[in-house]
């Protein structure tokens, strides 16, 4: 059994095409078709169901994908680590973030990681607070950039502290509100609101403000996306509350201050295992510690 037999499996299985596998592994067709059905001979079953119209996984190529994947990874690892000795980063660094996040100026730090870097690879992964601590703790990403309330601390990893910010109100110019300086939540109470869905990190920090200072409000829009949430705003569908920086690369915003605004706090989170030279690499420059 072969590396490379397994990367021709797994392209197979992504495409669920072999013409299209063999152009993302950039060799002919007929060679990975002839790889794969070597490595079903060895396996003694096969690993696709080849149809005229579609390929599909067979219970058993179901099983052989995760160790497959498994056994790449261990040896780009492997590979990574026997770098890292004479001094190169290699590997794939694998991190996450939220598409609000404020305390790092990702594209720029990336930017200066690549230029340091250059053999390695990277994979951004952009979801919500809770989703990336948990993608941490299974080990599918090893550092993730969070927004969560102030009250909160991220669990199962390891965390530091990037930054504490309020949030502002967010309205389209034509707004009712688009005149004032400043407003506190009570005044925001009676509006309609857009925010992400319920139960998730960037929901709770304004949930939890409203529910402490005895107020109800109505969120007639709930977004998975923060852009997407902000391009509502400029509708005029309803407010908004957003971190300052954030808001700051919008156009076509006004901005209000909240007397008595919810906060968050920004987080870099990291696996509790031990990291890639990657993940190490990225995080000395951030200036994080690794305990």
């Amino acid at each position: 059994m072969e590396l490379q037999q397994m990367r021709y499996v797994i392209a197979v299985a992504e495409m669920n095409s072999f013409t299209k596998a063999a152009q993302r592994c950039l060799v002919v067709q007929s060679a990975l078709s002839h790889q794969i059905a070597r490595l079903e001979k060895e396996l003694g079953a096969r690993l696709f169901e080849r149809t005229s119209r579609r390929v599909r996984l067979t219970s058993a190529g179901a099983a052989f994908l995760p160790a497959a994947r498994h056994c790449l990874d261990a040896a780009e690892r492997a590979a990574a680590e026997v770098a890292a000795t004479i001094g190169e980063v290699r590997g794939r660094l694998a991190m996450g973030l939220i598409p609000t996040v404020a305390a790092v100026d990702v594209p720029a730090v990336l930017k200066e990681f690549h230029r340091r870097h250059p053999k390695a690879r990277i994979s951004l992964s952009v979801g919500a607070s809770g989703e990336l601590t948990e993608m941490v703790r299974q080990g599918e990403i090893e550092v993730a950039l969070l927004g969560i309330p102030v009250s909160a601390r991220p669990q199962g990893v390891k965390a530091q502290k990037l930054a504490h910010e309020r949030l502002v109100a967010v309205v389209s110019p034509d707004h009712p509100l688009a005149g004032e300086t400043s407003v506190d939540l009570r005044r925001l109470s009676s509006e309609v609101f857009v925010d992400l869905p319920a139960k998730t990190a960037g929901r709770a920090q304004s949930d939890l403000a409203f529910t402490a200072a005895g107020l109800t409000r109505e969120v007639a829009f709930e977004v998975t996306n923060a852009d997407y949430l902000a391009r509502l705003v400029g509708a005029g569908l309803g407010v908004a509350l957003l971190p300052p920086a954030y808001v700051a690369g919008l156009a076509g915003m006004v901005t209000i201050e909240v007397t008595d605004a919810p906060a968050r706090a920004e987080y870099v989170i990291w696996s509790r295992e031990s990291l890639t030279p990657a993940a190490v690499a990225f995080l000395d420059l951030l200036g994080i510690e690794q305990e």
